[in-house]
């Protein structure tokens, strides 16, 4: 197994209304891992991970069905149902609904693995947006002035920790699937 470096930028089209937003199209997000996967396959490697943890990446899913179509070749991990089993695993007060941007989940996660990344100001930056009918259409700024939706008073380090435990526990099951074929 390999550790490729992270791609840092994807999409990220409903935070550009926030300074400092970098986003990629979804033609140049395909044609890097494209690029990406013709590569390992030159090395003969043929089953990919694309640990994702930003929901906006929407293409990425289109990317794992279409190279799965020939075989099981792409995963995209956590998906949605991985990450309500990690909220319930750390017995976030939240749903990911509620809590979908800057909340109890990030925040938590960040207190655990980066703290210094956390500002002392989370505890105070709680914010509901539970309809967003037009979130494709607005932006996340249709919908908030921080960028956060959600209770970040909520996280704790703990929570933070017990789900990403809970996450990596949960992986097992995906990577025993896509790897079933390559013995």
């Amino acid at each position: 197994m390999l550790l490729l470096p992270p791609i840092t930028v994807s999409c990220s089209h409903e935070h550009e209304q926030f300074p400092g937003t970098v986003s990629l199209s979804p033609e140049t997000l395909i044609a890097v891992i494209g690029d990406v996967r013709r590569s390992l396959a030159r090395s003969g490697i043929t089953a990919l991970v694309l640990v994702n943890a930003h929901g906006g990446n929407y293409v990425l899913s289109n990317i794992a069905q279409e190279a799965n179509t020939v075989g099981r070749s792409v995963v995209v991990y956590p998906g949605r149902d991985d990450w309500n089993l990690a909220r319930k695993a750390a017995g976030m007060e939240t749903n990911s609904h509620d809590d979908m941007h800057g909340g109890e989940l990030e925040t938590s996660i960040l207190l655990h693995a980066e703290p210094a990344l956390v500002r002392a100001s989370f505890r105070q930056a709680d914010h509901e947006a539970p309809e967003r009918p037009y979130l494709h259409l607005l932006g996340m700024a249709g919908y908030t002035e921080s960028g956060i939706i959600g209770r970040p008073s909520a996280a704790t380090d703990v929570k933070g920790k017990a789900a990403l435990e809970a996450l990596a526990t949960a992986f097992e099951d995906c990577f025993t699937l896509l790897t079933a074929h390559l013995d």
